[in-house]
């Protein structure tokens, strides 16, 4: 195949590549959350469909995110160690290309979500605008972890409004829990391109809090497991649920100790670790449940 031929037509690696598909940590982190709401909500294992429904609409909506991502930060991957090889960066492919995969993942996402109800169609949109927005933050905001908290954390309302559960307090600690949990472990993530972002003007949390962010993300560890706690509690969860909290904080000191001279590969195990918080949080909800 020649190289106009090749910019034409991608090879499937070059789709699987944008969409990080051979990369689904993000997928996990994106999925726990979901699944502790979808368990809590329906006090155990939920309706088969909607658990479908919710599964394949992390994997889209995930993979819509990185190739809105891609798109945002064209002009700035090409200039980073981590990702000067993802196709937009080296030109495998092209912009339009692009935009017509995102297009075709919200209306598979649209799809999805006509399964579900009315409220959830409204939260839906809610979801949808963050995902774009988001990739431009980094540029525009000191903080832009904050609203990836928002849109990695946006399954929680999804499922308690497909589910017709109360907005009670519990959804409300569960949402904050979830969301400071994401800017905590993103932190980690930005700690590895902090060199490049700073000399690209790219704002993150690993820029903002300097050197203190041992500090602050430990406080945000805290906050993380005493709010869980409180869910616990609102819910009504068994001792299971609390020792998973228990596996957790070990797991957070384990990440205070990688993250302490700011290594970037140690900074990059920190933040895969919290694949593991998000599967110990579940089986303690699900276990709990059985």
């Amino acid at each position: 195949m020649t190289e106009m031929e090749q910019k034409l037509f991608p090879s499937a690696n070059h789709y699987i590549n944008i969409m990080r598909l051979d990369r689904p940590i993000g997928i996990y982190l994106l999925l726990w959350p979901t699944l502790w709401s979808l368990w809590l909500t329906a006090g155990g294992l939920p309706p088969l469909k909607l658990l479908l429904v919710f599964v394949a609409g992390v994997v889209v909506m995930r993979s819509a995110g990185c190739v809105m991502n891609d798109i945002a930060d064209r002009n700035i991957d090409p200039f980073v160690e981590r990702t000067k090889n993802r196709p937009l960066a080296t030109g495998a492919m092209t912009v339009q290309q692009a935009w017509v995969l995102f297009a075709g993942l919200i209306v598979i996402a649209f799809f999805l979500v006509l399964q579900l109800n009315i409220e959830s169609i409204a939260f839906a949109i809610g979801g949808l605008s963050l995902t774009i927005l988001y990739p431009f933050c980094k540029r525009l905001f000191v903080a832009p972890q904050l609203i990836l908290g928002l849109a990695f954390s946006w399954g929680i309302p999804m499922v308690f409004a497909a589910t017709n559960t109360a907005f009670s307090l519990a959804f409300y600690l569960l949402w904050l829990a979830a969301a400071l949990w994401i800017i905590l472990y993103d932190t980690f993530y930005a700690m590895v391109d902090q060199a490049d972002d700073v000399r690209l003007g790219v704002y993150s949390t690993a820029i903002l809090f300097g050197s203190y962010i041992k500090l602050v993300v430990g406080l945000l560890q805290i906050t993380v497991l005493l709010l869980l706690g409180f869910v616990g509690h609102l819910f009504d969860l068994g001792s299971l649920f609390y020792l998973s909290i228990l596996a957790s904080a070990m797991l957070f000191l384990r990440q205070q100790f990688l993250i302490r001279n700011k290594e970037p590969e140690a900074c990059l195990r920190a933040f895969l670790e919290n694949n593991y918080i998000g599967g110990i949080l579940f089986l303690g909800i699900a276990i709990n449940h059985l």
